[in-house]
């Protein structure tokens, strides 16, 4: 027969073994949690002193998963809704009407209708010029969740326009835009650190499906090495366009993954043509001709990119393909002579170059071309900056510019040809102000039938190549490097969307 106390000490041992045996309901939420609490480290290739999406050339705010547009790219570069679930006109493409999706929320809990994107809107317009003369809007008017744009002249593709991410609609009432912008997308800012990185977090109520992701980090590094020593040591997950160099040490690793797709990026050579002596096409096409783009494309991009003939991949149905095909010393030589520049007082031609590192080729690049010139009795000062854009805009004190532009990012050439080459264009650096190329712009800009459109972008583009006003070197390919635990991790060629509800990884 049991005693008492021996029956006490049973139970106790019995209730102590079933405490411990039983699942805890505290440790399987830990369990869960740490299940849910994935987080991804990026490391991009441009510095962002700002995220304030209306003003940042990085796109870092949409690139991040902050920000969304009223329309998107897909990936075959087919325009398609976004924020804005459908649009209409009635009129040629001077009144646009646009539907914007209901139950969509800030990430402030503030709820998105057709008057908080009318001024996001307007606030673009206001802070950036390059966005002012794109969009080109006269009027906007509200109502519910119905936004009727009218433009000072009609613009058939429209639409397209608002891709850019330029246009990311935000809560513009907020504080301090440029270091905690509030938008819609699937991660809202955590912090912000200029110029070195952003944390993100999941935004919980995101309308566009689960977010995969609790965390992510958008980080920066110019330096191509030591991005790639980030990615080995795990300090990254994903990294942007890694040195090309180190492509073959990476795809032979299975730790990683290589994604690598053509872009809508052109390297290009721009000529200020406040420079005297470059306002003469001869000189223009002379230092054109010093550009092997085939070498370029072996030796420096280590045949991940293909040879330009112009701003636009070739497949594009408004592409020119018809670039001068004249190369080399003896082409060149002839192009001096026909300016003249053996009689010019006996004066050398001397020129500075303005480039950048953060796509290390450029640089490279520039190095060939300063080669061959001297070769030809050409002066090039090569200058190394970190702002470009805001360089080559604000500054006249350079001559040629090794520069990089994402061409037709909407499967469309007025926005390009419109910002780069048109008197007053938001990004014509260049200075360029040709009668006729205009004329064909503002024709094309106003021509509603896609077939005209594509006819009058490939006369300008004819006509750009033809009188050498920018010299196109190379389309390079995308190319990301990622963990092999990283999932859904997809290469846009636009370059716009990077971190997505989408992406995730393997615990």
């Amino acid at each position: 027969m049991i005693n008492n106390k021996k029956l006490v000490s049973m139970i106790f041992l019995v209730l102590l073994c079933l405490t411990a045996c039983a699942p805890n309901e505290e440790s399987i939420s830990i369990k869960e949690k740490k299940k849910t609490d994935k987080s991804v480290t990026f490391l991009f290739n441009f510095t962002s002193a700002t995220l304030d999406p209306h003003t940042d050339d990085n796109y870092t705010a949409v690139r991040a998963g902050v920000g969304e547009t009223l329309v998107k790219i897909s990936n075959d570069l087919k325009i398609k809704p976004w924020l804005a679930e459908k649009w209409k006109t009635e009129d040629n493409g001077l009144t646009w009407t646009f539907t914007i999706r209901k139950n969509i929320t800030f990430q402030n809990g503030k709820a998105l209708d057709a008057n908080a994107v009318k001024s996001s809107l307007q606030r673009t317009i206001d802070q950036s010029y390059a966005m002012k003369n794109a969009l080109n809007i006269k009027e906007m008017k509200a109502n519910g969740h119905a936004l009727t744009i009218t433009l000072k002249e009609p613009m058939p593709k429209f639409p397209s326009e608002l891709v850019h991410p330029n246009t990311a609609i935000i809560d513009v009432d907020v504080s301090n835009i440029a270091k905690k912008p509030i938008g819609t997308g699937p991660f809202q800012v955590l912090t912000f650190d200029q110029g070195n990185q952003v944390k993100l977090e999941r935004y919980e109520h995101y309308w566009n499906g689960k977010v995969k992701l609790k965390n992510a980090i958008f980080a920066f590094n110019e330096d191509a090495n030591a991005r790639v020593a980030a990615l080995q040591s795990g300090t990254a997950d994903i990294i942007y366009r890694p040195p090309l160099e180190s492509l073959g040490t990476l795809q032979t690793d299975p730790s990683f993954k290589v994604s690598g797709v053509p872009s809508v990026r052109t390297h290009l050579l721009l000529y200020n043509q406040t420079n005297d002596a470059l306002k003469d096409e001869n000189v223009r096409k002379a230092i054109d001709t010093l550009l092997n783009r085939k070498e370029i494309v072996s030796s420096i991009m280590n045949n991940q990119a293909a040879a330009a003939r112009g701003p636009f991949l070739p497949q594009f149905p408004f592409a020119d393909n018809n670039a001068n095909e004249q190369r080399g010393m003896p082409s060149a030589k002839k192009y001096l002579e026909k300016a003249g520049y053996q009689m010019k007082n006996g004066k050398p031609l001397s020129l500075s170059l303005v480039t950048y590192s953060s796509l290390p080729e450029l640089p490279l690049i520039a190095q060939l071309i300063q080669s061959n010139a001297k070769e030809l009795g050409i002066t090039i000062k090569i200058h190394l900056v970190e702002d470009s854009d805001e360089y080559v805009m604000a500054k006249d004190d350079w001559d040629l510019a090794l520069y990089s532009l994402i061409t037709a990012p909407r499967g469309d050439a007025s926005y390009y040809l419109s910002t780069n080459y048109l008197p007053g264009g938001g990004l014509n650096a260049s200075r360029i102000d040709d009668d006729k190329l205009t004329k064909m712009i503002e024709q094309l800009n106003s021509t509603v039938d896609d077939a005209k459109r594509d006819q009058l972008a490939k006369q300008a583009t004819a006509l750009i190549n033809e009188e050498m006003l920018t010299s196109s070197i190379v389309h390079p390919n995308i190319v990301v490097a990622y963990n092999q635990k990283v999932k859904n991790w997809t290469t846009n060629p636009s370059e716009y969307y990077m971190l997505t509800q989408h992406l995730d990884v393997t615990p």
